[in-house]
């Protein structure tokens, strides 16, 4: 039905930056807020940032004034730039999209598969 395809992980330095993107795609009918979340080795998955429909924004307060959420509405994407990366922000990033189907009347949460992060010399 939907699918939310990740894409831009890497192995990266400290300092460094990385530009992650997430479409969705399949039978859409809306698509509401769009977030990213990341979870660490022996952690809990935790909100990066989300966008809302709008461009209302928020941000873990770890990640403020480094990572930056955008969307493009007309390609059911979004995107997360990640700069000045530490090797805390190491990670599995996962994004995350409240979507309403054609053929439903209510939406739902959807997760894409995740892509590996990893900030290390």
């Amino acid at each position: 039905q939907v699918q939310l395809v990740e894409s831009g992980g890497g192995l990266v330095q400290p300092g460094g930056s990385l530009r992650l993107s997430c479409a969705a795609s399949g039978s859409i009918f809306s698509i509401s807020a769009m977030g990213w979340y990341r979870q660490a080795p022996g952690k809990q998955r935790e909100l990066v940032a989300r966008i809302t429909s709008s461009g209302s924004t928020n941000y873990a307060d770890s990640v403020k004034d480094r990572f930056t959420i955008s969307r493009d509405n007309a390609k059911n994407t979004v995107y997360l730039q990640m700069n000045s990366l530490k090797p805390e922000d190491t990670a599995v990033y996962y994004c995350a999209a409240g979507i309403v189907l054609l053929t439903a009347g209510s939406g739902a949460q959807y997760w894409g598969q995740g892509t590996q992060v990893t900030v290390s010399s």
